[in-house]
């Protein structure tokens, strides 16, 4: 199973800010539309991935409030990325090594979707709950022993 699999399903709705947002503009989008993450883009391009991570860490910096703090200043710029072609286990590894909730998918130089922790586990789990259904579709159709078949004598 490949990323392209997951953006199938899951769509393709992105939620974007740019660096020189206000990180209390971006936490009111994260509330309210009750996402994760945001990628942060700046003149068409990726510089950061801002997600619940990055934005409690900047709270607990900064005394416990916003005020006039920047997404920069919050972002995570070196994000993890894959492409569409990736393969899933190779996403898993990734995002476990980096400890990476969110993950979003270039190609090239354009963002085409982004991943979650939870779309992976959920594909995971998906696959195996039709591989299972198969297995037991087999098993019930598996051909009856036949009586007419010879025995071995000893």
């Amino acid at each position: 199973m490949k990323v392209s699999d997951i953006l199938r399903v899951k769509g393709n709705t992105l939620y974007t800010v740019s660096p020189e947002e206000p990180l209390a503009a971006a936490i009111e989008i994260m509330a309210g539309k009750d996402i994760g993450s945001l990628v942060v883009m700046n003149h068409g391009e990726l510089v950061g991935m801002l997600t619940f991570r990055e934005v409690i860490q900047c709270i607990v910096a900064n005394q416990n409030t916003v005020g006039s703090t920047v997404v920069r200043t919050a972002m995570d710029d070196h994000p993890l990325t894959c492409t569409m072609e990736t393969e899933l286990d190779e996403v898993r590894r990734m995002m476990l090594e980096r400890h990476a909730r969110y993950m979003p998918v270039m190609d090239k130089r354009m963002l085409m979707g982004v991943i979650s922790l939870y779309d992976v586990a959920k594909a995971v789990v998906d696959s195996q709950n039709f591989e299972n259904r198969m297995l037991k579709a087999y098993i019930r159709d598996w051909p009856a022993a036949e009586d007419s078949l010879p025995t071995a004598q000893l």
